[in-house]
């Protein structure tokens, strides 16, 4: 029996503030790893989950609703120590700085923690969606590409610690003015952030990839 066939099944909580979160639900409900897989939008669920999910959508929007329910210190206190993946938008709120590409509302604030800045909708307009097939490290069956599908996407345009942070996918070929090379995926210890949308998909292998992620962390923890 492999090391992750003896990890215990985990729950997972897909923040569901706004944007694409009941795709992430229906997707790792189907993960054998997976004992459930349910919306969080509170301190109280937030606290019921070993994982979360921050989906795509509208990273201002998120962050605005957390900040005024009083929901951002218990999420801001989760992503510093437990499983997380960002999605899109929610890849601009671990992020830690925002260069270009949209102005922030307000004074919205940035979960951090991934170590990378961000350049938002660097695609360019929802018209300008498109898919790519990807080589994800660490993926299973990686020889088959990942269909990555990329819609406003942010990308990575700095590591802000390259010491520590994983660069999991890039671009494969140029996409308009966004060259072949540009880092659209990354993983810092028990953070995971992606640019494009795998919840748009019938691939659930980055979901698994993530769970599969989230147990390693939770065990390596409970050492």
């Amino acid at each position: 029996m492999t090391q992750l066939d003896e990890h215990k099944k985990i729950r997972v909580g897909v923040l569901a503030l706004q944007g694409a979160f009941s795709e992430h639900i229906i997707l790792l409900n189907t993960l054998p790893q997976v004992s459930e897989a349910v919306a969080v939008r509170n301190a109280q669920e937030i606290a019921q989950v070993d994982a979360l999910v921050i989906p795509g959508g509208e990273s201002t929007t998120m962050a605005l609703i957390a900040e005024r329910s009083g929901f951002w210190p218990a999420l801001q206190e989760f992503v510093q120590t437990r499983p997380t993946w960002g999605t899109c938008a929610g890849m601009i709120l671990l992020s830690e700085a925002v260069t270009s590409g949209g102005t922030l509302k307000g004074d919205q604030k940035l979960l951090g923690g991934l170590g990378i800045s961000i350049k938002r909708n660097a695609f360019g307009t929802q018209k300008e969606s498109f898919e790519a097939g990807l080589h994800v490290e660490g993926l299973d069956n990686a020889e088959r590409l990942f269909p990555g599908v990329f819609i406003r996407a942010p990308v990575i345009d700095e590591i802000l610690k390259p010491e520590d942070v994983q660069v999991v996918a890039k671009l494969e070929r140029d996409y308009g003015k966004t060259p072949k090379g540009t880092i659209v995926a990354v993983r810092r210890g028990h953070l995971l952030g992606s640019a494009f949308h795998p919840e748009l998909t019938r691939d659930n292998r980055m979901h698994l990839f993530f769970v599969k992620m989230a147990q390693d962390w939770i065990a390596s923890q409970s050492k």
